[in-house]
């Protein structure tokens, strides 16, 4: 009984990586990272994704800090965090949201601040879409875990 519901996790798993792949939100790059996960190290991929979520979260700030500056918009600083977001996501594999970093550096690079304020409103919802679908696979990934009897420790 306990592999019947481990099994049908795995499947719920699949079907919402093949979602998120289908709709463009993550590429193979995702699939690399979990390749490197293994025994030795069975929370690699959340770990690794949780520290992109964090430093993220201090990259958005940080931009939507530079945008209501309405007298000074400081476009090459936001050039800089962008390319950090871009490479963080590309890391991971979050393709959508590398794409909208990619759109959101043009409209920086022309000095266009409603670009801008555009990209970082686009920028923000793919965000917290990716986050939550992530976090939805991770807890599908403890379940299972725990469905075929597996403990692993908790992440928050």
């Amino acid at each position: 009984m306990l592999g019947l519901g481990a099994d049908r996790l795995r499947a719920d798993m699949s079907r919402l990586l093949a979602l998120l792949f289908h709709q463009g939100v993550l590429d193979e790059q995702f699939l690399q990272l979990q390749q490197l996960q293994d025994e030795s190290s069975p929370n690699f991929v959340s770990e690794v994704v949780n520290i992109y979520f964090h430093e993220s979260e201090k990259l958005l700030r940080n931009l939507r800090g530079l945008l209501m500056d309405r007298e000074l918009s400081d476009y090459k600083k936001m050039g800089i965090h962008l390319n950090q977001f871009m490479g963080s996501s590309s890391s991971i594999g979050a393709k959508r949201v590398r794409n909208i970093c990619v759109a959101f550096r043009a409209a920086s690079e022309q000095n266009n601040r409603a670009g801008c304020l555009r990209a970082l409103e686009l920028l923000e919802h793919e965000y917290c879409y990716l986050k939550n679908k992530l976090h939805e696979l991770f807890q599908l990934e403890q379940q299972r875990a725990m469905a075929a009897g597996v403990r692993y420790p908790m992440q928050n």
